[in-house]
């Protein structure tokens, strides 16, 4: 497993570096933002701990931690939706990951069989906030895919 160095202490160190040294929180996560490589649709947010950010880098295959789990995820294990990676680019201060994957399977990276997981908008109207779906087309069945809960 990779072992990454800890972050420069000088902000304007780190804004510079040319190493790569990412910056966990307090819980040893970092966020990670994932788009398509082929159009740069934002397909999902997710968190990477040290060994989920090692993963990816050493397999080329994106995987993240499961908050809800407490375990790692390799993303498409279950649906087949692998993501292979074609870039990990971190922003200035190295406390985010951007992942640009291309993805198997039905190319769908939500657990609902759609696209992205950003698939409804806020609304708001005099008394209400609401959700309005913008995409409706599934990729898949996850009852079929994952089993009926």
């Amino acid at each position: 497993m990779l072992k990454f160095d800890r972050p420069p202490q000088n902000k304007s160190l780190l804004d510079e570096a040319t190493q790569f040294t990412p910056r966990f929180d307090e819980k040893g996560l970092v966020t990670a933002v994932v788009i398509d490589a082929r159009d740069n649709a934002v397909l999902m947010l997710a968190y990477m701990n040290d060994e989920a950010l090692s993963l990816t880098i050493e397999t080329g295959i994106a995987h993240y931690y499961s908050r809800s789990r407490d375990k790692i995820w390799k993303k498409g294990e279950t649906s087949g939706n692998l993501q292979h990676v074609e870039a990990v680019i971190t922003d200035c201060d190295q406390d985010a990951i951007l992942l640009k994957v291309t993805m198997d399977g039905h190319g769908a990276a939500c657990h609902t069989g759609r696209r992205s997981c950003f698939y409804r908008e806020v609304k708001v109207s005099q008394d209400s906030v609401t959700l309005e779906s913008i995409d409706n087309d599934r990729a898949f069945d996850p009852d079929a895919v994952y089993g009926k809960s």
